[in-house]
């Protein structure tokens, strides 16, 4: 039973990690004449509604209810809510504006960054192994500083550290993922729907009642989100941190050869040895996950 769990656990994280990597790239991609900005606010909208959904269909509103009176929690959640919408609208405007591989850079040193937060400021245990994986990761970035400061990925580097913020942030709350991050999109809520109102006022908006097929595509957001957090997260559950850690990769891995292959994205000889080289920092984490699972 104990083996079944595991091997349904690595599944539904292979799936949910291939879902962002791929489909989640598509999906977006094939909405991003719409402007990034109306996307966001798509994504943070309807990923509302799907939460409230499920949290419906699961009968989580004890918890819900429990959390909203938990001011303490609730500051956290605050905090961790903007950091996910930053992560969000970056991540959306590199996919808008042909800066899929810089993403994918981003999601590459993600977990390599959460490991030296989590050193920092919850002074949690750290390996050699490790310790070489960041120093690698500062040595890629301190290259393209100094070498062609142009080719360095800002956007990667917003994702990564605004990602790795967001999960430092939600280790002080002791919350349901889904029903965490359905409070969080509530916070972010009140100012999605004053920017909508503002692009409608100025017929800015591509979600109007005159394109319903537009308007049920752009409703596919909230489930796009979170139907691989689901599956990842589930899988987390039923085979632990270390596994689902390595096939966390399939993401980043994805993105980079569409980015590359499907969409042209150029790479420049700086930038290739800069990832070269978070190759190498993934490669020696990857191993120590595997030397300590």
């Amino acid at each position: 039973m104990k083996n079944k769990n595991f091997n349904k656990g690595i599944a539904l994280t292979a799936l949910g990690s291939f879902w962002w990597g791929f489909f989640g790239v598509i999906y977006f991609k094939l909405i991003s004449f719409v402007g990034h900005i109306e996307v966001v606010i798509h994504r943070s909208f309807w990923t509302t509604v799907t939460l409230l959904i499920t949290t419906l269909f699961f009968s989580k509103w004890k918890i819900f209810f429990n959390l909203i009176n938990n001011k303490k929690k609730l500051f956290v959640l605050l905090i961790s809510g903007f950091l996910i919408f930053t992560n969000w609208a970056v991540w959306i405007y590199a996919i808008s504006s042909n800066r899929i591989i810089d993403a994918s850079f981003g999601y590459f040193i993600m977990p390599i960054i959460s490991i030296y937060l989590g050193y920092f400021f919850l002074k949690e245990e750290i390996s050699k192994k490790a310790k070489i994986s960041i120093s690698i990761v500062i040595i890629s970035i301190l290259y393209l500083l100094i070498i062609d400061f142009k080719s360095i990925p800002w956007v990667g580097l917003i994702v990564a550290v605004s990602w790795s913020s967001y999960n430092l942030v939600r280790k002080k709350v002791n919350v349901d993922t889904d029903v965490g991050l359905l409070i969080e999109s509530l916070f972010i809520l009140p100012f999605i729907l004053v920017a909508f109102y503002i692009i409608t006022k100025n017929n800015l908006n591509d979600f109007d009642t005159s394109n319903p097929e537009l308007m049920l595509i752009l409703m596919l957001a909230g489930p796009m989100t979170v139907i691989p957090l689901f599956l990842y997260v589930r899988g987390v559950e039923l085979c632990g941190l270390g596994p689902t850690g390595m096939i966390f990769y399939i993401t980043p891995s994805l993105q980079f050869l569409l980015g590359y292959f499907m969409f042209n994205e150029p790479m420049n000889l700086q930038k290739l040895l800069s990832f070269f080289l978070i190759w190498i920092a993934v490669f020696i984490y990857l191993k120590d996950l595997y030397e300590k699972n």
